[in-house]
């Protein structure tokens, strides 16, 4: 059975399951930034995304001219993770290829994630080890939903905040989850998106190649900001009627519409060497209004 974790450190905490190494809970100052998932909508918190991000084409990965059944976001969010270290304030968890991962995945690697709770901050550290004697293709994400509201009050006044200036264009993903070459207009007033059920009502809204290594979830009484070092891309997801926002980091992204080539050829993968590592971090940060 997965095990949850407690982190505190002064008045904050969280809490981590083994399973999918996924943050579950995140406080601070009495309150619970983190959506507490609901099957009606999503049932998920905050999962990690490995050895893919978005969807593969018709649900299957190509290597070597051989297919292996790939679901959305790779495996890693329905695994269970081992703690190699814990303290009262930080813990590290692992996953391992296995005889079940080679099933859908045939490379060796070695994913750590590491959590640290400090006062206002919560950190998140990605690392990838390539143990193997081939090159290791991989595409790494954390996929977060924040509560929306997460003050009192309804869900007015509440906006996304990018570091520098994106595209307001982002791709049309087809109706399999696939990336499209059309491009649709996002409301972007400057660095600033303001949030409405009408902006994340259709599919998720993924800024490629972006230039923000932060961006701010803002709202009454102050803001979430989330930096990401070492990813690519930005994405921005929820549902109709949904309580959360999702703020997504990703290394990689899903399949392109028509896309049937070997992984080494799948658009926005990292490649490891034999015996290579990544390193790839997330911060969320309160920031109270001042």
């Amino acid at each position: 059975m997965p095990e949850t974790i407690r982190l505190t450190s002064g008045g904050s905490s969280a809490t981590i399951s083994t399973f999918g190494a996924e943050p579950l809970t995140w406080w601070v100052g009495g309150r619970d930034l983190l959506w507490s998932g609901d099957p009606a909508f999503w049932p998920r918190i905050s999962p990690v995304l490995f050895p893919t991000v978005g969807r593969v084409r018709g649900g299957e990965l190509r290597v070597d001219g051989k297919a292996y059944p790939m679901a959305i976001h790779g495996f890693a969010p329905e695994s269970e993770f081992l703690i190699a270290e814990r303290s009262g304030d930080s813990v590290r968890l692992v996953l391992e290829d296995n005889e079940e991962t080679r099933k859908r995945y045939p490379f060796s690697f070695r994913l750590e994630v590491a959590y640290q709770l400090t006062g206002d901050a919560f950190s998140t550290e990605f690392r990838i080890v390539n143990p193997g004697d081939g090159v290791l293709p991989f595409a790494l994400g954390f996929h977060p939903g924040f509560r929306w509201p997460f003050a009192k009050g309804g869900r007015e006044g509440y906006a996304i905040e990018f570091e520098l200036a994106e595209s307001p264009a982002v791709p049309v993903i087809t109706k399999d989850g696939l990336f499209s070459s059309e491009k649709r207009p996002v409301p972007l007033q400057g660095r600033r998106l303001p949030l409405d059920e009408k902006v994340l009502a259709r599919e998720a809204l993924c800024f490629l190649d972006a230039r923000s290594l932060w961006v701010r979830f803002v709202g009454p009484g102050g803001a979430i900001r989330m930096s990401a070092e070492n990813f690519s891309h930005w994405a921005l997801w929820g549902l109709p009627g949904a309580p959360f926002v999702s703020i997504e980091a990703w290394t990689g992204h899903g399949d392109l519409d028509g896309f049937a080539g070997d992984i080494m050829e799948k658009p926005s993968m990292r490649f490891l060497e034999p015996g290579g590592a990544a390193l790839h971090r997330v911060e969320f940060r309160w920031q109270p209004e001042s």
